[in-house]
């Protein structure tokens, strides 16, 4: 190209000068020519350190990539005759990945002659799908792959994301013993892992889960 636009590494403007003045003026400064706008007419090259603005630029992706939402897709099986006390355990699960800005694939399995009544498998679906439907929306209909139908819903626009301690705190821990951290881990849908290192579990009553809670060093009186 006999003439580009150029623009010093201080925003000074050269204007539209040829191409081997400003390849000139970038050496004497000890600095590289680079194009930054290829398709323009003349094209646009700016002077500047090429391997700090690589640097830079790579920086910055990284923080972006740390930076960004990770969602997952976690998933959850159901039967086409899954009690009650079942669904109400895979909705705490599944009101746990959506608090965590996660998305949840239901999928009811159908096993022999079960694939011939496809509506008993919709009806569970749209039974689970329907209890959360503060914090959730649907993203697809239930819908048939073979002999799975399954079902996504994902978390509301603008759901505050929730790493575990809010839903822990509001989790009824009583002196039956329903709050024993194997129990809080299953209900919240987490890892035992993630519930001990990202929640801080207060229970408000003397209970055997409070007691197991304190052993793990995690309560908070």
């Amino acid at each position: 190209m006999p003439e580009v636009r150029c623009i010093g590494a201080d925003g000074h403007q050269f204007g539209v000068i040829p191409t081997h003045e400003a390849l000139r003026v970038a050496e004497e400064a000890g600095l590289d020519l680079v194009e930054v706008s290829p398709k323009a007419a003349p094209p646009v090259c700016k002077i500047m350190d090429y391997g700090k603005f690589k640097y830079e630029e790579s920086r910055k992706k990284k923080a972006a990539r740390k930076n960004a939402s990770v969602i997952m897709i976690k998933e959850v099986k159901l039967r086409p005759k899954t009690d009650d006390h079942d669904i109400d355990t895979k909705v705490r699960q599944i009101r746990g990945f959506l608090m965590e800005g996660n998305k949840a694939k239901m999928v009811v399995i159908f096993r022999g002659r079960e694939i011939v009544h496809p509506e008993t498998g919709q009806a569970i679906l749209q039974r689970v799908g329907q209890q959360p439907v503060d914090v959730a929306t649907v993203e697809q209909i239930p819908t048939m792959e073979g002999r799975r139908m399954t079902m996504i819903i994902g978390p509301k626009s603008g759901l505050r994301r929730d790493g575990g301690a809010r839903l822990a705190m509001r989790l009824r821990c009583d002196t039956s013993g329903a709050g024993r951290p194997d129990q809080v881990v299953k209900a919240l849908g987490l890892s035992e892992a993630t519930l001990i290192h990202r929640t801080r579990l207060v229970l408000s009553e003397p209970s055997p889960a409070r007691e197991a809670w304190r052993r793990r060093g995690r309560y908070v009186d």
